[in-house]
């Protein structure tokens, strides 16, 4: 070992004053270069003999340091691309065999107990040369395993995009495919390296810069389209997923993970259901992932069902939904996931007897499933079995104490079951809880010390987009593109019309989800007639959306409750521009309306509520009262008939706030 590591340092020495020498004789107009010099076979070896021996050996600490070494050395043009595998090399080393609490930095002395286990080195005893490192001050030293792989792993994919060979000629294509290799090395570790401290978006990027060699290579675009998909890019992930379906039109994954975005954060339901089609069409092919081409298809069905406004289409489209939805259960009859939303599409269509029915089925596959706790409670609510209904959401609670889903969903049940004084104090844990989220959302962004620290956030981040599937529409929890659009644009509006917007930090749907505890909180104080407590909690939702529907909204409820027809039928208004498909929104405004003497216009605005949203008994109910004051008595009492039917199968909260995806 010892001549091992004599030979490296010998090598670095040669090949420095070779470089020199070199340098020296081209200024005096030689025409021989060091840049024509490539590193021989004798001494690569003897570059990595020694830390390639420590290595096997599992001897970390003298690998390390000869690989620290050998880094630190000032370069020349013949180990460029050598060092180039050293960076790679210890960024292995760094990742699979060093553990964060063992870590020793570049500029100190590794652990007493690794000293002990290993014998000191003699070769700055025995040898007068050392080769020149880099030196300097202010330098930059990693403080963890996870830094010092990402900042080696950097620099390697640098020099992999300088040295990468982009020419189609055949006679290149050989060096093309050792290019290839060797950055593809450098990427897979890098996703790696920084998918543990969340960085999905630096991740994203460093791969885009890899796609001007990497035509006809699906694994690079395949790892794009993943970081894309990770740090919220779903709109170009669906793009590269399309062009990784061209290079590998018999993978059913590819179109299934794309068809998962269309129907999840975009909501491009035509696109979802073209990509669902796709899996379906290999048939067998597709293997155990046939079912779940159903099941994408069946999902992209219902949440169109959802967002038709004609009665006829919806009844089409929830039909081919439950159809497509079994026909997956009989490719996968163990898929608890199929099951749940079998039982779902049943409940939307108010069959809660079969749906409870199924939802059983799917609880003994998985008993701790949080949406189907939540649906099973729902159902009981829907058969008015309030106290049953509370008993699951308590002990779905216990599993999930921080789903704000579930704790919505308690807050309503308690309203109807116990009273709005029950409701205030669930209200009230629901605001320390966000507390400790976003304090932790805080803590885990701004902590370096550790990548461990980025893995509960994510968990985090994914429970609240799981808790509060559609914050901004209260009347109906899917996610209508109606809805979402009015979102964006209220978001939008709302960042330009808050000067404090910098100091607001953390996920969006961590501040809607506030947003709509406090209006919550409104809502049952204005149950109570405390309207001055109501206004307050309305005023602090309105400090973080102003321009929000639900925020205009509430503030109509509260002018109404005031005896402020006008203001309250502007503030609906307004609410209805922002949001022109809120069914709560015009539930409200069409008894205003009636109350002003524009019974016309509200009768147009109640039948505009039940077209879009058919199973609402309470607009309903409204058409039936203004029908009924135009005298108009046997369509009001057809109305009232409808409302009760409807009534009678109504969840405290739409079945629609239970996520429909992949």
């Amino acid at each position: 070992m010892a001549c091992f590591e004599k030979a490296c340092v010998i090598a670095q020495v040669y090949l420095q004053e070779l470089e020199k020498t070199s340098h020296s004789r081209s200024i005096k107009g030689s025409n021989v270069t060091f840049s024509d010099f490539e590193l021989p076979y004798f001494l690569e070896a003897a570059l990595q003999s020694a830390y390639v021996s420590h290595l096997k050996k599992g001897n970390i600490v003298k690998g390390m340091r000869d690989l620290r070494e050998v880094l630190r050395t000032v370069e020349t043009k013949a180990t460029q691309s050598f060092k180039m595998t050293a960076a790679k090399q210890l960024a292995e080393v760094l990742l699979h065999s060093l553990s964060e609490d063992c870590y020793w930095s570049p500029l100190s002395d590794p652990l007493p107990e690794f000293m002990n286990k290993e014998d000191n080195s003699y070769v700055s005893t025995l040898l007068r040369r050392r080769p020149q490192l880099y030196t300097g001050d202010n330098l930059y030293c990693p403080q963890d395993n996870i830094e010092e792989a990402l900042l080696l792993l950097l620099i390697s994919e640098s020099m992999a995009n300088r040295d990468a060979v982009i020419s189609r000629a055949p006679d290149q294509k050989d060096d093309r495919a050792v290019s290839l290799q060797d950055a593809s090395a450098v990427y897979d570790l890098l996703s790696i390296t920084l998918g543990r401290r969340g960085q999905y978006v630096m991740l994203s990027e460093c791969l885009e810069r890899a796609m001007k060699f990497a035509f006809g290579e699906f694994h690079l675009w395949y790892q794009l389209a993943l970081s894309m998909v990770a740090c919220g890019k779903s709109a170009y992930a669906v793009s590269v997923l399309r062009e990784c379906a061209k290079l590998r039109p018999a993978d059913p994954m590819v179109p299934l993970l794309a068809a998962k975005v269309c129907i999840g954060p975009l909501h491009w339901l035509e696109e979802g259901e073209r990509f669902a089609k796709m899996v379906i069409d290999l048939g067998e092919d597709a293997g155990e992932f046939l079912a779940k081409g159903y099941l994408a298809l069946g999902l992209t069905y219902s949440l169109q069902a959802t967002d038709a406004t004609l009665k006829c289409s919806q009844d089409k489209l929830h039909k081919k939904a439950l159809q497509t939805l079994e026909r997956a259960h009989q490719l996968a009859p163990e898929d608890h996931q199929i099951i749940l939303y079998i039982s779902l599409q049943l409940a939307l269509v108010r069959q809660i007897s079969d749906a409870i029915e199924h939802l059983q089925e799917a609880l003994k596959l998985c008993k701790d499933d949080m949406n189907s706790l939540h649906l099973l409670a729902l159902l009981f609510s829907a058969q008015k079995h309030y106290q049953h209904a509370l008993d699951v959401i308590n002990m779905a609670l216990a599993e999930y104490p921080e789903s704000f889903s579930l704790l919505f969903t308690k807050v309503k049940l308690e309203r109807v079951h116990k009273g709005p004084e029950e409701a205030l104090v669930t209200c009230r844990h629901m605001l320390h809880m966000w507390q400790m989220v976003y304090n932790f959302s805080q803590h885990s962004g701004s902590e370096k010390e550790s990548s461990v620290t980025e893995v509960p956030m994510i968990k985090k981040h994914n429970g609240m987009h799981l808790s509060l599937p559609d914050a901004h529409d209260t009347d109906s929890g899917s996610q209508r593109a109606s809805s979402i659009a009015a979102s964006r644009l209220e978001q939008a509006m709302s960042e330009v019309t808050m000067q404090n917007t910098a100091l607001r930090q953390g996920p969006m749907q961590l501040w809607t989800t506030l947003e709509q505890i406090w209006l919550q909180a409104a809502e049952l104080f204005m149950e109570q007639r405390h309207l001055k407590e109501a206004g307050f909690c309305i005023q602090e939702a309105a400090s973080l959306f102003p321009t929000s529907h639900t925020v205009l909204y509430m503030r109509g409820r509260l002018a109404e409750m005031k005896g402020s027809l006008e203001e309250a039928k502007q503030l609906y208004d307004e609410a209805l521009t922002v949001n022109p498909a809120g069914v709560e929104i015009m539930h409200s405004l069409g008894p205003i309306l009636s109350r002003l003497g524009r019974r016309s216009l509200a009768q147009k605005v109640l039948r505009d509520a039940v077209q879009i949203q058919n199973t609402n008994h309470q607009a309903w109910n409204s058409l039936g009262e203004v029908l009924q004051a135009q005298g108009k008595n046997e369509a009001a009492v057809e109305c009232f008939l409808t409302a009760l039917d409807l009534e009678s199968s109504s969840p405290v909260v739409p079945f629609t706030v239970i996520p429909r995806e992949l």
